[in-house]
């Protein structure tokens, strides 16, 4: 019998397969698993194979992310980062160190900040020109739907009290009318169009970078859900195919390609060029990237019913939808014919609503072709579409990470939804019950990649680290293993890598050692494992 290149024995060995195997050993031989059991596979090793002592430890599939910003977070890395900051002070400092250090930029770009550390989420141009007042500035907060903006930058746009609010967002105000430094949704696209272009060394450099900080988490695959130009920023296609090419790509890639909202059917022939065009080895481009609404702590969100104002009293206000709900239906038909895989942004109830609707019109036209359509965010959810995402095939791509208490929830979204709507959102428990696929991701670079912090959010419903004993919505955790099929076999599903996600003989040898079995540790300790080794096709690209 031939002897394995790698085995791992001494288990827990999780296989994330149906019936949630254990087991205690696995082999590898090139880029495949050959064998996964207990002390049978002990006879595969032979002189040149390596062992792996696992005792203590978790072999796992490798986590996948199925919905990430990969460029985008690699190249933020090098700008003015504020992701691990927390308050207008700090955020301030760091800005005005940043720009002391780097006089030579004409521009200061990055961002990551909070929206809890302003009143109202809504912070001001002035507190920039504090720090910053003679170059312009732009900085998105944490969820990138809006940015931050300086009176230099306002200017070089050429925004006034008399701009009009763009289709797609708008523009926040100073009583008289004069923009205010915060611009929401589609209105950042009037600052960041003159924001100087990354080049494409700078898109490669994220990118790699980006790769680093995914395999050290564990990450061997993931979906970008953006390839394309939006709000000024440009397409990392180019960073995938250089990698891909160069053989620097380590990861195996699906990428997104972006819907233009202010755009109709004409663009589907572009969509499958691209298509064509982006696919070279671990790297392809089969999906379609639709946003159909913004987000709920800046009333962009859609609902089905209007967002309340501070008193509790209705507004007029039910949130954007940026794709006509009847259109949809009929780009998302036609997509569904030549096969592409639609990746839909819905996080209000009315935009999942609409996506659903999208999916139901596209199987009604041409059946079940398999083609893995996706509903991403989900953070309110109607009841009454709940069982839909089973009866449709719709995959529920959720990000655990944000279904917790924590001030931006707790103070920005809870009070303006009300109790009933509050108590809809991320439904991981409802949708797994009733038979949906979860798939799992982050939305990096607006939340932490760490799958291991989003599995401990998925199980506990509480922030790693929580101290307060505040549940949110426990009745919808997942158990362990179910949060970490989503993170494995689930997101593998949705990116279309059959032979990966689960350990099994002839599959991809895409796998992670923990350095603690998080099934049987305690609940509250799972965010305390860390990745010490990350393997992508039997090939060790992190070690700890």
């Amino acid at each position: 019998m031939p002897k394995a290149d790698l085995v791992f024995t001494q288990g827990p060995v999780f296989t994330a397969d149906p019936a949630r195997t254990r087991a205690t050993s696995l082999a590898v031989t090139g880029d495949r698993i050959t064998a996964v059991g207990h002390d049978e596979v002990r006879d595969l090793v032979g002189p040149g194979t390596e062992v792996v002592d696992l005792t203590g430890k978790l072999l796992l599939p490798g986590f996948q992310d199925a919905h990430v910003h990969a460029v985008y977070g690699g190249t933020e890395l090098a700008e003015c980062d504020l992701t691990d900051a927390l308050g207008a002070g700090v955020y301030l400092a760091r800005i005005r160190a940043y720009a002391d250090a780097h006089p030579e930029r004409p521009w200061i770009t990055g961002g990551g900040w909070s929206m809890e550390s302003f009143p109202g989420g809504l912070p001001t141009r002035q507190m920039l020109d504090s720090v910053v007042p003679d170059r312009p500035v732009l900085l998105s907060n944490r969820d990138h739907h809006g940015a931050w903006a300086n009176t230099r930058a306002l200017e070089m746009a050429g925004l006034t009290a008399g701009t009009p609010d763009p289709a797609d967002g708008r523009i926040e105000r100073e009583p008289d009318g004069t923009p205010s430094g915060m611009l929401q949704e589609g209105a950042t696209a009037l600052v960041s169009r003159l924001v100087p272009a990354s080049t494409p060394a700078d898109r490669l450099a994220g990118l790699l970078r980006a790769q680093r900080l995914l395999h050290s988490y564990g990450i061997t695959a993931w979906q970008d859900a953006l390839l394309g130009t939006f709000g000024g920023r440009p397409d990392p296609s180019d960073a995938y195919l250089t990698a891909a090419r160069d053989g620097s790509l380590t990861a195996r890639v699906s990428g997104a390609l972006w819907w233009d909202r202010e755009r109709g059917a004409e663009q589907i022939d572009e969509l499958v060029a691209l298509r064509e065009e982006s696919r070279h080895g671990r790297f392809r481009a089969g999906a379609v990237k639709i946003m159909q609404d913004g987000i709920a702590e800046n009333f962009t969100a859609a609902m089905t019913a209007p967002y309340l104002d501070a008193c509790g009293h209705a507004t007029a206000n039910t949130g954007l939808s940026f794709v006509d709900p009847l259109a949809l239906r009929e780009h998302v038909t036609r997509l569904d014919a030549l096969d592409f895989q639609v990746h839909f942004h819905a996080l209000g109830d009315r935009a999942v609503r609409e996506a659903l609707d999208a999916v139901e019109a596209a199987r009604r036209a041409n059946g079940m072709r398999g083609n893995r359509h996706h509903l991403a965010h989900l953070q309110v959810v109607h009841p009454d579409d709940i069982t839909r995402f089973a009866r449709l095939g719709a995959i529920a791509n959720i990000q655990p990470l944000w279904a917790a208490h924590e001030p931006q929830m707790d103070e920005l979204t809870i009070p303006f939804l009300g109790p009933e709507r509050a108590a809809w959102q991320y439904p991981f428990g409802d949708l797994l019950r009733a038979g949906a696929t979860l798939a799992a991701g982050s939305d990096w670079p607006v939340s932490s990649p760490n799958p291991v912090e989003g599995i401990h959010v998925a199980v506990n419903r509480q922030e790693p680290g929580a101290t307060d004993g505040r549940v949110f919505l426990p009745e919808q955790r997942l158990d362990t293993a179910a949060a970490i099929a989503a993170y494995t076999a689930g997101s593998a599903h949705v990116n279309g890598l059959d032979e990966t996600g689960t350990l099994r003989p002839g599959h991809l040898a895409d796998l992670i050692v923990l350095d603690r079995d998080i099934l049987t540790a305690p609940p509250e300790e799972i965010a305390e494992a860390r990745v010490e080794r990350t393997y992508v096709g039997g090939e060790l690209v992190h070690s700890a």
